[in-house]
């Protein structure tokens, strides 16, 4: 690969790639000066010109390249080392054999590089499935704009079977949604007022009022192509040291081709014989498929895995996908719904209801899913949260605020414990509710715990099968929560979990990563917020249902869009495919280079047979690395 050229954006067909027009202007050229040379129609002299006619188009676009890196950045490329052995021929008088070349190899590079060009911007082809148009509802009238010019807050209807032209929230109607494009989940999602959508969600059978959330090119959709595209241009540790190798490499056999031809010449040997040794050496020892054999790997692999809602924000966080052999789980969120319910109140010296309008109050500010499942009772059971006032979060451990000039608490069983506050009063409950599998927050003040609230939180439906499968792939799985022990080893017995630390606060999940890590390459999957700290610290962070949210996507090196952990096992498979297809194309390239270069210095192969092979290798390396971006 000589490197990215001027058409990266290309998105025509193949026929209309500028590099392969001049390709096949160059064979037809170099075709006519063959038929012309053999019937003798023309001199000899006509038929080089025909030639080098043909040899200034096919090598027009890589020549250029090749010349440009030799001067702008003091480097020997591989398209130097092409126009090096073309002039060589020529020198030598062989004028077919340089046209040859030219043409094959323009060919070669011109397939390559709209192959790149078209894994970079195949992603862009998510685009099209969002409607140019939106009809805006202003003043009770319906107008037809583009859908462009939609801005927050602006409110547009979509009728069943069209597509959502923006992210939005539904304020009027029910449907189910095909959000395939966003998630990678092609099964429809039911939804109505009040909850979010996604630009190019395919509505179903009913109506929908949507207000505007983002501008279309702020959302989703077009985060996700921007965050792909920028994800093909990083390059992974192993293709920074095939780049840093092809840098030394090429000026290397550079010099060795210029050695052929000098010391024969000081030793009487036949000048012309190594000459066109030489030549060859150039065509047979250049590493083109060795240095595209990863990052066309990496772009279709990123590619494919942004067409399923997966989105790899660089090729060394595939490269890792590829290598792990330890997952870390966050439990709540992740291994489940994230969306725990109440399951039993116990209260002393005061109501159920007055227990729960303190807790509600303590936790109207808090984001927690456990405070979340509070709030949403006392609503459902039209309980009156308590005015609260100076809430703060107590990290790992609760929460506190005021309320009628009082302190209030509610959390952990330690954070009472630590107030110097009896817990013998609610003890057995408390064990024995953790025991049964609940979460259980004591709530009180500074001198006395008034009740207890125990919650519980649903599995995914597919958990058991997912950590089932990835043992299966031979990778150890592990929990890492703030929840209590006995709630956690429950779970963890249930599905399967290999490995579990519970009663964790945000720092201590860090730390328990860097301590997996001492055994392998770690992946930490959670909600990509709360457990930042651990995301970063992992050889790799995964967020779990980062569609719509900036920071889920922003705090990970992964982010799986829909809320789906199966897609956690797609990610791997693509991962390791991509691994073992890139090492498939260094080991093939790497054997393909010690057959040529020797048969090619000894005379055992023409330079036409060399340009043949090696140019067909190339090819090979990237219909091969295209499969990356394939499960199947």
């Amino acid at each position: 690969m000589s490197g990215c050229c001027e058409h990266d954006d290309y998105t025509g067909p193949w026929w209309g790639f500028p590099p392969l027009i001049n390709a096949f202007i160059a064979a037809i050229i170099a075709g006519m000066a063959w038929l012309s040379g053999y019937l003798a129609i023309v001199s000899e002299s006509v038929s080089t010109g025909i030639y080098i006619l043909a040899i200034l188009i096919g090598a027009w676009y890589w020549a250029k390249e090749g010349l440009d890196e030799l001067i702008k950045e003091h480097e020997v490329g591989i398209a130097f080392l092409m126009v090096a052995a073309t002039t060589g021929a020529a020198i030598l008088g062989m004028w077919e054999e340089a046209a040859t070349l030219v043409v094959l190899f323009a060919a070669a590079e011109g397939i390559e590089e709209y192959t790149f060009a078209h894994t970079r911007t195949a992603i862009r082809a998510l685009m099209d499935l969002a409607p140019k148009e939106a009809r805006l509802l202003c003043n009770g009238e319906e107008t037809t704009i583009a859908a462009s010019q939609l801005k927050p807050d602006d409110v547009f209807s979509v009728r069943p079977g069209e597509s959502i032209a923006t992210d939005g929230i539904i304020i009027e109607g029910e449907s189910s949604l095909n959000e395939s494009p966003v998630t990678g989940e092609s099964v429809p999602v039911d939804k109505g007022p009040g909850m979010q959508v996604f630009a190019a969600s395919i509505n179903g059978q009913g109506a929908l009022t949507i207000r505007v959330t983002a501008a279309f090119a702020d959302n989703t959709l077009s985060r996700i192509i921007h965050l792909v595209e920028a994800a093909q241009e990083q390059k992974g540790k192993a293709q920074q040291w095939m780049e840093r190798f092809g840098r030394r490499y090429s000026p290397a056999v550079l010099v060795t081709s210029l050695l052929m031809l000098v010391f024969p010449w000081l030793l009487g040997l036949d000048v012309a014989l190594w000459a066109e040794r030489a030549v060859i050496l150039l065509v047979a020892a250049a590493p083109c498929a060795l240095i595209i054999s990863l990052p066309i790997a990496m772009a279709a692999g990123i590619a494919g895995a942004g067409k399923r809602g997966i989105l790899i924000k660089g090729g060394a966080h595939l490269e890792h996908l590829g290598k792990v052999n330890i997952i870390a789980f966050d439990k709540t969120g992740t291994l489940t719904h994230g969306k725990p319910v109440i399951e039993e109140i116990i209260s002393k010296d005061c109501t159920s209801e007055e227990l729960i309008s303190i807790a509600a109050g303590l936790e109207q500010s808090s984001e927690h899913p456990l405070a979340h499942a509070i709030v949403n009772y006392a609503r459902e059971k039209a309980i009156q949260p308590a005015d609260a006032t100076d809430f703060s979060a107590i990290s790992g451990s609760g929460a506190r605020a005021r309320i009628n000039d009082t302190n209030w608490y509610i959390g952990k069983a330690q954070l009472f414990i630590d107030m110097g506050l009896s817990i013998t009063a609610f003890e057995h409950d408390y064990t024995s509710l953790q025991q049964q599998g609940n979460t259980v927050v004591l709530v009180g003040n500074s001198e006395k715990i008034i009740g207890l609230i125990a919650m519980q939180d649903t599995l995914r439906d597919t958990v058991k099968s997912v950590i089932s499968e990835l043992h299966r792939m031979g990778i150890r799985t592990a929990m890492l929560t703030g929840d209590n022990e006995h709630t956690a080893r429950r779970i963890a017995a249930h599905i399967g979990i290999d490995d579990v630390r519970a009663g964790l606060k945000p720092d201590d999940k860090a730390t328990a990563i860097q301590e997996l890590m001492q055994n392998g390459h770690v992946v930490m999957v959670g909600d990509g917020v709360n457990d930042a700290p651990a995301l970063a610290t992992a050889t790799c962070g995964i967020a779990m249902g980062a569609a719509g949210t900036d920071a889920a996507i922003e705090a990970a090196d992964i982010a799986l869009m829909a809320d789906d952990l199966d897609k956690l096992v797609e990610a791997i498979h693509l991962g390791r495919k991509a691994r073992n297809v890139s090492i498939q194309n260094i080991v093939f390239s790497i054997i393909v280079l010690a057959i040529l270069i020797p048969a090619g210095v000894s005379g055992i192969i023409t330079l036409t047979a060399t340009v043949l092979a090696h140019e067909a290798s190339e090819l090979l390396a990237v219909a091969n690395g295209l499969r990356a971006g394939r499960l199947s």
